[in-house]
């Protein structure tokens, strides 16, 4: 009975090595933009695929005749707008190859909004929907909350310098809607992000651009209704999908996850390859979340990007014989000037040593993310990415009425004219408003020099496309502030040909810590182990949107207006 049973596992295995493939994908989860760096995180988000190993895996079951479809499941988590490019792009490239693809969800959003999973879902050759699901598509919007009726409630006054009038971050602290310049900017955003999604609308359903618009306007869709609109193919549930799945991939394909098959493949081809400590590598370093002074955070929901962290990284890259080029993989609203410009120094100093550094923007890359992107050789953005943001705000809470209503009295000591300048509960001076204007004139000016002399353009025309403006990729390459229109493997493909290496050259992350450096106490600022992460959660924790949402910047005057979810 043993023997038998030895023989059918053996006999499993040897099919499983030969019979054809169904790759599965389950979105269900999110997308993880960077690896984990710590075992809390490494835990938290150990059922979320990767987008670079997606991207990895895709590529490589391109060529392989044993794969003959992918099954992936959309919606649940969101997931942003360039990263959803990103994997459209990698889905339609996978597509050309012959191969059937297939996206299911059980809803595109229960009586929710459900646009990206939807134009993610395009990209796909056969479109299921579950009966009791919904489509929502509806259209892109962006929503603020505005604060300042409740301040004037509540005896708050708000001082707020900003460069320029874009830069309406502190806006929903002084004002009861949007500005004119905020309005414009906002519609902007609005009107290219909803012709980027009519336009797969048009080209799934085959229809002109307006009757895309037209189908748009009538969402929300029951799943008869958008089975009618030939918006999706098949309505069924998870076990006729994986039936018709099965039969177009043929008798015998087992199913395989695409994170299982990513792994095994690159593990094969590690091993067929002797091992070459020379060899050449194109380097990269993830810059992801706000920008702050210091180690970058890590924690359940994420954490700030420190600025030690990523200049350590570069300084390690560029050392590093092996990494002949760089790609910045950027995913940030911004925060702290001084973070943002310590970070823009490694960055041009890697360029200085010889080692080109090429952005890729992911689904933000806005004010100071916008900063530490500018002196690249190349920038690359999905026309979704929200980006530029160009500009600068600060200033202060005055709680002196509030404090007087109810009854707190502030007394003070101190030497100094302006010792007191930053505290809440009395308003700037005249002397200290100048102080805090010629701040900002300074930071502006600092922020358009740079990006003029890293993107080759004039004070003027930069001053034409900052003042604070966001731009979605599509039209920041338009303007001069993105070089190309692409994803990770477009800005890689692009590093590669910048450094003459050949199309196969491994991509590896940086810093290259290894088990021992988490540990061990570092030698000195030059040491890799000195950048790591913290392996604590920041103090505010996932609190962080909430402080955000109310006007609050912890981080720093570089900061994307607000916190935008397209959904």
């Amino acid at each position: 009975m043993g023997e038998s049973m030895l023989q059918d596992k053996i006999s499993r295995m040897l099919e499983h090595r030969t019979a054809p493939l169904i790759l599965e994908l389950d979105l269900t989860d999110g997308l993880a933009e960077e690896p984990p760096t710590d075992p809390v995180s490494a835990f938290l988000t150990m059922r979320r695929p990767r987008l670079a190993d997606v991207l990895d895996g895709l590529r490589r079951a391109r060529a392989d005749d044993r794969v003959r479809a992918l099954v992936v499941k959309v919606g649940g988590r969101p997931i942003g707008m360039g990263r959803v490019q990103d994997l459209r792009a990698a889905i339609t490239d996978f597509a050309a190859s012959g191969k059937t693809t297939v996206a299911w969800a059980e809803t595109f959003g229960e009586m929710a909004l459900g646009n990206l999973p939807y134009y993610l879902a395009t990209a796909f050759g056969k479109i299921y929907l579950q009966p009791s699901g919904d489509l929502g598509l509806t259209g892109i919007s962006l929503r603020q909350l505005f604060f300042r009726g409740a301040l004037d409630k509540l005896g708050l006054d708000v001082q707020v310098v900003k460069r320029h009038e874009y830069k309406n971050a502190p806006d929903r602290l002084t004002e009861h809607g949007f500005t004119g310049p905020a309005r414009e900017a906002m519609e902007g955003l609005v009107a290219s992000l909803t012709a980027q999604l009519a336009e797969a609308v048009a080209q799934r359903t085959q229809t002109s651009a307006e009757q895309a618009r037209a189908l748009i306007d009538r969402g929300p869709f029951l799943a008869g209704e958008a089975l009618a609109a030939g918006l999706v193919d098949v309505l069924g549930y998870r076990d006729e999908v994986y039936a018709d799945v099965r039969k177009a991939a043929g008798p015998g394909a087992f199913l395989l996850y695409l994170g299982r098959y990513q792994r095994a493949r690159a593990l094969a081809g590690r091993a067929r390859k002797l091992p070459n400590p020379s060899e050449s590598v194109v380097a990269l370093i993830h810059a992801t979340g706000t920008i702050r002074r210091g180690r970058s955070g890590r924690g359940p929901g994420g954490g700030p990007m420190g600025s030690d962290t990523i200049a350590a990284a570069l300084r390690a890259a560029a050392a590093d014989h092996r990494a002949k080029v760089i790609v910045l993989r950027v995913n940030s609203p911004g925060g702290s000037y001084v973070a943002s410009d310590t970070i823009w120094r490694e960055v041009v100093r890697a360029r200085e040593a010889g080692t080109p550094v090429v952005v890729s923007m992911a689904d933000v890359a806005a004010s100071g993310g916008y900063f530490i992107a500018a002196a690249a050789d190349a920038i690359v953005a999905q026309p979704g990415t929200l980006t530029g943001s160009i500009g600068v705000f600060g200033g202060k809470a005055v709680t002196a009425s509030l404090l007087e209503r109810a009854g707190v009295s502030v007394d003070t000591v101190g030497e100094g004219r302006h010792a007191d300048m930053f505290t809440m509960t009395r308003p700037f001076s005249d002397e200290e408003w100048t102080l805090v204007n010629t701040w900002m004139d300074r930071i502006y000016a600092d922020f358009t020099s740079k990006v003029a002399s890293g993107r080759g353009l004039s004070p003027e025309r930069v001053h034409e496309v900052a003042r604070g403006r966001v731009w979605t990729g599509a039209d920041a390459a338009a303007n001069g502030l993105v070089d190309h229109l692409g994803g990770l493997e477009t800005a890689v493909a692009l590093a590669r040909r910048t450094a003459g290496l050949p199309p196969a050259a491994p991509l590896r992350g940086y810093p290259r810590i290894r088990p021992l450096d988490r540990i061990r106490p570092p030698e000195s600022s030059e040491d890799r182990a000195a950048g790591r992460a913290s392996l604590l959660a920041e103090s505010w924790g996932p609190v962080w949107r909430l402080a955000a949402s109310a006007g609050l910047s912890p981080y720093g005057p570089l900061q994307l207006p607000g916190h935008w979810t397209i959904q």
